[in-house]
């Protein structure tokens, strides 16, 4: 395998580890992530030794969400994009900037077919022939929660924080798997506000199997990888297709297209203009304070129930 820029990759035993490792931006994701993380778990799913793969973050949290650094402080300066992109494709860093102009006009399939990219990335999870395992410390937030929820299961620690805080302004869930985790009701009361969960609450509503003090996580983290390691490999690909179609019958397909063009228009709205200048400005630091100080949780890292 190439080098990788945003992960690891080793086997251990039975297991594959794909280990997220940009912890200096918290893990935040990039152009490269995507495309990274589909070739390691096309590594794992062709490796017949590998039963199971663990995805997993290193540094103070599993992921923070897209490096917003790059895009909402340095999208309208031309510097968001990736550096191997063609020129004039949806990822170049020009095309990115000229779409994201106020005084110019939107193309929506620009966004579109970026945004459906990393889709595919982090739907590798979900499409993988072998059981994926995440293991979620510190925070899970924004784009983050694409990679843990496309997962097969969620062991997060008690005190850890997930959820999608971009509902409020300037996201989307583009993978839009929310309500197919933990039904209609929970998935609309946490993006009609933005808020939270922590660890425990995540069990509790059904999002996470399980939940363990930060430092029981790894042990509890490994248990199960043991157990689910144990059976062969053809038991769990048919045990994953069995529920996995479920979700396909249901419509995760063409719910995914609904929420990777809406991503595009929450950018484009006078609020989501207001956050990107705001970030571009002030830094997005400020530009997230803007949009969470009403909620009265800036900083704050649990539901408020």
């Amino acid at each position: 395998m190439e080098t990788l820029k945003t992960m690891t990759y080793e086997k251990t035993g039975r297991i594959a580890r794909i280990t997220l490792n940009r912890p200096d931006r918290g893990n935040g994701i990039t152009m490269d992530l995507p495309v990274e993380l589909a070739r390691c778990v096309e590594k794992a799913d062709l490796d017949p030794g590998v039963h199971v793969i663990a995805l997993a973050g290193n540094g103070k949290g599993f992921c923070g969400g897209y490096d917003l650094v790059e895009s909402a402080e340095r999208m309208g300066e031309g510097l968001f994009g990736a550096e191997w992109a063609p020129e004039g494709s949806p990822l170049d860093a020009r095309v990115q900037a000229a779409n994201h102009d106020p005084e110019r006009v939107w193309d929506p399939m620009i966004d579109y077919q970026m945004m459906s990219r990393n889709v595919r990335g982090f739907m590798s999870l979900f499409r993988a022939d072998k059981p994926v395992v995440c293991k979620v410390h510190g925070f899970c937030v924004a784009g983050g929660t694409d990679m843990a929820l496309c997962s097969d299961l969620l062991v997060i620690a008690e005190d850890a924080k997930i959820g999608y805080p971009p509902a409020r302004v300037w996201g989307s869930p583009t993978t839009a798997i929310w309500a197919f985790r933990i039904g209609m009701e929970k998935a609309k009361r946490l993006l009609f506000t933005g808020d939270c969960l922590s660890g425990k609450e995540a069990v509790e509503w059904g999002l996470a199997c399980e939940c363990a003090p930060a430092d029981k996580l790894n042990e509890r983290f490994e248990i199960l990888l043991e157990r689910i390691a144990r059976v062969p490999v053809n038991q769990l690909i048919m045990m994953k297709l069995l529920v996995n179609q479920t979700f396909y019958a249901m419509g995760l397909p063409v719910t995914q297209i609904s929420g990777i063009v809406f991503d595009g228009i929450t950018r484009h709205t006078r609020e989501g203009y207001a956050f990107q200048r705001l970030a571009a400005d002030k830094g997005f630091k400020e530009a997230v304070r803007w949009r969470d100080e009403p909620f009265g949780d800036f900083g704050h890292s649990t539901f408020k129930g």
